[in-house]
């Protein structure tokens, strides 16, 4: 579609299409829980958890932030919300709206024991974090042992899943650290099941742990990039598509001579005459500023235009030198063909940072053929 204005255009079909190609990886049974912290990635979490339940593909949800679990509830989001990175203060909040915590640490289960007792709470779901080595939130598995006993005869709790995080499951040549954490997971699983005779659920695979670790997809996996269109592989990306096309428009041509500037700071100065286009979009929006002085580059009629100078808080200013463009053209910063991971790999980041930076102020336009 065409646009007027700087616009997100979110491809619901192509959500569609790679749950379904992440769960042909799946044994039978396997349950899908979807990422959607992070707005889902910088798309929208409210408009994403939406589809993927009324389509009936996702069993549950997971955000980083009680905040984020909230926002879906007051949208009518009804299926299970793990949070991930829970604080003291959210558990009236997480209570109220029906969220399940992740326990990570001694100091949290302690304070949510005795709120649950307070509340008089039975048998509240609960997510146990099995640190297996990459030391940001969990428990070691030292720890575990004393951790049951800690929530041993507190009927107010009930542990729902027990959950670790592989810390390098796209880098095939990590593998032997990857078994090391897999092998180190099977551990905790059974020191559980010694503490615990109702059944856990059991979730270790992200989106490359789901395609490249079969062994380790246990009772559940967990998708947040694959569901937005990326494999983290070359060697799959042709089996999954980008869900986002972030699109604008040129606002205005300028003739510029040879010694002048463009934008803030000297950051561009001509060597030549030439014709800059300034487009509507920047650092505020997410386009940030490490994409500035011919880093980063737009496509106008599929011609890869540099962006040059700084970026701007709220535009850029592009090389259309040579090129027979108009105020008004069409402008792709990236689409399923130009993706956001090959304009992040050229400011040595990554898709994740581009596409979950992008601002809530730029419009959404939510497309289902």
């Amino acid at each position: 579609m065409s646009v007027q204005e700087t616009t997100l255009e979110i491809h619901l079909d192509n959500l569609q299409h790679n749950v379904r190609q992440l769960k042909k990886h799946l044994k039978e049974g396997t349950r899908f829980l979807a990422v959607v912290k992070a707005n889902s990635y910088g798309n929208s979490s409210v408009a994403v958890a939406q589809y993927l339940e009324k389509k009936d593909l996702a069993d549950e949800f997971a955000v980083a932030f009680t905040s984020e679990g909230i926002e879906l509830r007051k949208a009518g989001v009804t299926r299970p919300i793990l949070i991930f990175h829970p604080q003291l203060v959210d558990f009236e909040d997480i209570v109220r709206y029906n969220l399940e915590p992740t326990l990570y640490s001694k100091r949290l289960i302690t304070h949510f024991i005795d709120f649950a007792k307070e509340k008089q709470l039975h048998q509240y779901p609960f997510h146990l974090k099995c640190n297996s080595g990459m030391n940001r939130l969990g428990f070691s598995v030292e720890e575990i042992d004393e951790v049951c006993e800690l929530l041993k005869g507190h009927e107010e709790l009930k542990v729902r899943t027990a959950f670790s995080h592989l810390l390098a499951s796209e880098d095939l040549q990590a593998r032997p650290f990857m078994e090391k954490q897999i092998a180190l997971f099977k551990a905790f699983q059974k020191k559980l099941e010694n503490h615990f005779s109702h059944k856990i659920i059991y979730h270790n695979c992200n989106t490359s742990g789901i395609l490249n670790y079969p062994e380790a997809h246990f009772d559940m996996v967990r998708s947040g990039i694959g569901m937005y269109g990326f494999a983290n592989d070359p060697r799959l990306q042709k089996d999954f598509k980008p869900i986002t096309t972030l699109k604008s428009i040129i606002s205005q041509i300028h003739t510029i001579q040879k010694g002048d500037y463009v934008g803030y700071n000297f950051g561009f100065q001509a060597q030549k005459p030439m014709e800059i286009a300034t487009i509507s979009v920047g650092h505020a929006d997410g386009l940030n500023r490490i994409y500035g002085k011919e880093v980063g580059f737009v496509f106008i009629k599929d011609k890869k235009c540099p962006i040059v100078g700084n970026v701007c808080m709220d535009m850029i200013m592009v090389d259309i030198t040579g090129l027979d463009y108009e105020e008004g053209e069409e402008v792709v910063i990236f689409d399923e063909r130009h993706t956001s991971e090959t304009l992040a790999e050229t400011a040595k980041t990554i898709s994740y940072e581009l596409i979950t930076s992008l601002s809530r102020r730029i419009k959404r336009v939510f497309i289902e053929d």
